[in-house]
């Protein structure tokens, strides 16, 4: 086991009008758990890349154990891969896959067979190590290339994606225990996803990147109740956080015809002069209240799923509740007494619950 250190690691492609990452200051600690998600395209994969020996690093260093490991290839780095694609040899038993690294290696067969076995007990692959890949489902599959990590007895598990292949049920299943797996062992874990709930359900911390800059890096709670940012704030969180912006009025902020209370200080700090600022609330947030006393919004469209039901609106006029704006609002709400499509309801910020931020920087204000 060992720490990971990103100083300031940078990455440049050629004819690219931006680093691909940039700048990247992240510490793991020793045995951690850490996610990197962000939308297609923001550096995540390339910064797992980097820490693998797999791209270069142009600028920083990258240290796995205090050891400064920028210049090293792959193979002197002691880390195992798990990538999107399970990449086993389809001619290969389960055993065999799971202890071929070790045999390039020179291990000796016993302590492969005893590695091999102690891989499989911790993964339920017993039953299943004289099989062959094609006679294995997708869910066993990923958990042979688990396996074939595991018996390297890595410092740090490098993971690229590993549930992107599997359907939805199973995602979850195969993510719960990833997660109780890696608590078991103690591993320094690095898994990348642009699954949002993945990033929340899995990771002791979660870090949020951007066009290759890092916006956050805080546990799934702190993300979700005090985002940093406009950005983090919409992308965690399922549905994203409702972000509106409106004018500075007495008493808050002007949505539509109605004014939602801000506290004086909050709006003098985030207006910057502007005369606006951008809130954002999440859709739990938010109490149906008695028409006139709230902000209204007008439902397009209801979701119904079970335990709860989303109201899906645009911000209406208080008199006549006429949508006035395309931005769309999200309300989490009681199932059985939806309100049905067209309805105009009135909704309530609970105070506590109230994100400020300034509409120039997106940066939040407390």
């Amino acid at each position: 086991m060992a720490t990971v250190t990103f100083d300031q690691a940078t990455r440049s492609y050629p004819k690219t009008d931006r680093p691909a990452v940039d700048a990247l200051d992240l510490q793991i600690d020793d045995g951690e758990f850490l996610v990197l998600v962000g939308p297609s395209g923001c550096g995540k994969s390339t910064s797992l890349r980097m820490l693998a020996g797999l791209e270069e690093v142009d600028s920083g260093a990258i240290r796995i154990g205090g050891r400064d490991v920028t210049d090293s290839p792959p193979k002197d780095r002691d880390i195992a891969m798990v990538f999107q694609s399970y990449a086993l040899y389809p001619h290969m038993t389960v055993e065999q896959n799971m202890g071929f690294a070790l045999r390039l290696a020179g291990v000796a067969k016993s302590e492969i067979a005893r590695r091999v076995a102690e891989a499989a007990a911790i993964l339920d692959l017993q039953d299943y190590l004289d099989r062959r890949p094609r006679a294995l489902s997708g869910g066993q599959r990923q958990r042979v290339a688990m396996g074939r990590a595991i018996v390297r007895s890595p410092q740090v598990f490098l993971m690229d994606e590993p549930l992107s292949n599997l359907d939805a049920k199973l995602r979850v299943q195969t993510r719960t225990q990833i997660a109780a797996l890696q608590r078991r062992l103690g591993t320094t874990t690095v898994y990348v996803t642009h699954d949002q709930v993945e990033a929340m359900t899995m990771g002791d911390r979660v870090a949020v990147l951007k066009d290759g800059l890092l916006m956050q890096c805080d546990t799934p709670a702190a993300l979700y109740e005090r985002p940093a940012n406009v950005f983090v704030a919409g992308f965690i969180g399922s549905p994203a956080m409702n972000v509106l912006t409106g004018e500075v009025v007495d008493g808050g902020v002007r949505l539509g015809t109605a004014v939602l209370p801000v506290p004086r200080d909050r709006l003098a700090r985030a207006s910057g002069g502007t005369g606006r600022v951008t809130v954002g609330f999440r859709p739990e947030c938010l109490e149906l209240v008695p028409p006139g006393e709230g902000v209204p919004v007008v439902v397009g469209v209801v979701e119904q799923l079970g335990s709860d039901a989303y109201l899906y609106g645009t911000v209406g006029d208080e008199r006549s509740g006429a949508p006035l704006q395309t931005s769309d609002v999200v309300v989490r709400t009681e199932p059985r007494h939806a309100p049905e499509p067209g309805q105009t309801v009135w909704l309530r910020v609970r105070e506590d619950a109230l994100h400020v931020f300034d509409p120039v920087s997106q940066v939040r204000v407390d």
